[in-house]
């Protein structure tokens, strides 16, 4: 082969790669699982951030828990949890809905203490 040749084979190679990738990661984000959550959530507050780990939790080597024990569904259902944030404000005036602090102490410390897994103190999951 040419110089020329190779430099063209080598061209059009390089652009069916490009597009067989861009193909499949196109695919792959668009059937990516919208039910699985975060694996892991960083959460700053003025105590230190608490790095929660979704896996430790709900994988049956962990505590096993499923969604529905720490997220509450608002109709009942397990399709309809939704993130904390949607109606725990951090400061919120509502004396029907806790703060998110709140929300968060009340799942995770009474739980970890009521079960005894986990850690219980504040500086096992606060750190600065």
């Amino acid at each position: 082969m040419t110089p020329k040749t190779e430099l063209k084979l080598a061209r059009n190679l390089a652009i069916i790669l490009f597009v067989v990738g861009l193909i499949s990661y196109v695919y792959a984000a668009s059937h990516s699982s919208p039910e699985r959550p975060p694996l892991r959530l960083m959460f700053e507050t003025a105590a230190g951030s608490v790095l929660f780990d979704h896996k430790t939790h709900t994988d049956v080597s962990g505590y096993g828990l499923a969604c529905t024990d720490c997220h509450h569904a608002l109709e009942g259902d397990a399709s309809d949890v939704e993130s904390c944030g949607e109606c725990h404000e951090p400061e919120s005036e509502d004396e029907d809905i806790p703060k998110r602090t709140d929300a968060f102490h009340q799942q995770c410390i009474y739980c970890h203490q009521d079960f005894d897994a986990g850690p219980e103190k504040c500086s096992s999951c606060h750190v600065m």
